[in-house]
């Protein structure tokens, strides 16, 4: 039997695996400029965590985990989201207190069981801000900020932003009962698992891709009419802030996500690159999700960036970067003198990267591997070279070859591979 990756997931494969890397370390380095600190948090958690963080009727929550019990009897549920083990893990170990700001950042796998697409996975893999213990409408300001740098950063420059607000909990509430009365009529026609699914989570239509549903909300009420003056003037804070900071941005009044604890803002940021499915990551504000997991009432923000779906804009848009040689030199070596081996001791200490045969197989073959290698140099080492004290450095793209003496060779390639 030939066993294969399980669907939905993928294999991150040599040279692949340098572009998540460099990506990865370019987030590192953006979250730096801001004062944001790495956590690292389980792959999996209790399952009330995101019952109770996540909203219970979601649809993360009742089609999508990944759940199980173990052999103690605990329901255990492998983290579909970045945002609710932070803040467990901020609550745990006391990260922040009354008064105090906390920045974290996170690159995490994620597991959702869905349908799998392009950029999408069910082990997918997120970079993820969260920003505790301030309700400024700066300290969203902050998070889009930031997010817009890593992507410009990396090279993608089309970029559409979306904001919104979605108020603070009691004026959501007389939303949502609006929209249940405004959308009565289209209930009935939808089946039973649509309609347990909007009445559930009315403002889920706003968003809907089905075109019936579409139609009908065209003339919904909205949220604007139900806000209260506080989330409007942080809506309108915030709105100033991105002008002064030379954001871009579209207020997209249906723009809701998808979680249950977001409040006040939400944004989105679209790559146009990307054709239908265009998000590339989503965020906002969640004032009530520390207190509603135990913790005692701090404002909180923050956003998730979809690590799959930013590779695949970089690649939509001609902008992957290249992948480099996997090493600066492939050494032939052709004795068996321990000299040899201290020779390139020495030259990997001082940060000349090389590969090898270990098998010692013939000139013939050693150079048809380095060939194949990639790497941009042979540098040859028999019993003649010990003896000369020099080694052949010869340069795989044009056949130049120069002897070298041991102590000169990775200042010899360094310097060929700058200029």
């Amino acid at each position: 039997m030939q066993y294969k990756a399980p669907r939905g997931t993928q294999d991150i494969l040599p040279g692949d695996s340098e572009r998540w890397q460099w990506l990865e370390r370019t987030f590192r380095e953006v979250c730096a400029l801001y004062g944001y600190q790495e956590i690292r948090t389980p792959i999996f958690e209790q399952t009330e965590l995101f019952q109770r963080g996540l909203g219970e009727a979601t649809e993360v929550v009742t089609k999508e985990m990944y759940t199980f019990e173990d052999r103690g009897g605990r329901s255990l549920t492998l983290k579909p989201e970045g945002t609710a083990p932070a803040i467990r893990a901020y609550l745990e170990n006391h990260l922040g207190g009354p008064g105090q700001v906390t920045r974290l950042y996170y690159i995490t796998p994620i597991f959702r069981y869905e349908r799998p697409q392009a950029g999408r996975y069910r082990q997918a893999h997120q970079t993820g801000l969260e920003l505790i213990g301030s309700g400024s409408p700066e300290a969203d300001a902050e998070v889009i900020d930031l997010t817009l740098r890593w992507y410009r950063q990396l090279g993608i420059q089309q970029l559409t932003l979306k904001v919104n607000t979605l108020g603070m909990r009691d004026c959501r509430t007389r939303y949502r009962e609006a929209l249940l009365d405004y959308a009565r009529p289209l209930l009935r026609d939808l089946s039973d698992e649509e309609r347990v699914r909007f009445e559930s989570n009315p403002l889920r239509m706003l968003d809907s891709k089905d075109p019936r549903v579409q139609a009908a909300m065209a003339e919904a009420p909205t949220l604007e009419a139900f806000l209260e003056a506080e989330s409007q003037e942080h809506f309108e804070r915030l709105l100033e802030i991105l002008g002064t900071l030379g954001a871009e941005f579209e207020v997209d009044r249906r723009l809701v996500r998808g979680l249950d604890y977001y409040t006040k803002t939400v944004f989105e940021v679209q790559s146009p690159d990307l054709g239908a499915q265009n998000a590339l990551c989503g965020g906002g504000r969640y004032d009530n999700l520390i207190q509603e997991i135990g913790g005692p009432p701090t404002p909180a923000t923050g956003v998730a960036m979809g690590i799959e779906r930013a590779l695949l804009a970089l690649e939509a848009a001609g902008a992957l970067p290249e992948t480099a040689a996997p090493a600066d030199a492939f050494a032939i070596v052709l004795t068996k003198s321990p000299e040899a081996e201290r020779w390139l001791a020495d030259w990997r200490s001082r940060g000349l990267r090389l590969l090898t045969d270990p098998e010692r197989r013939s000139a013939k073959s050693q150079f048809r591997q380095a060939d194949k290698s990639g790497a941009p140099f042979a540098v040859t080492i028999g019993d003649e070279e010990l003896e000369r004290g020099s080694a052949k450095v010869k340069q795989l793209s044009t056949g130049e070859e120069r002897e070298v003496a041991p102590e000169a060779v990775v200042e010899h390639i360094r310097s060929a591979l700058e200029a």
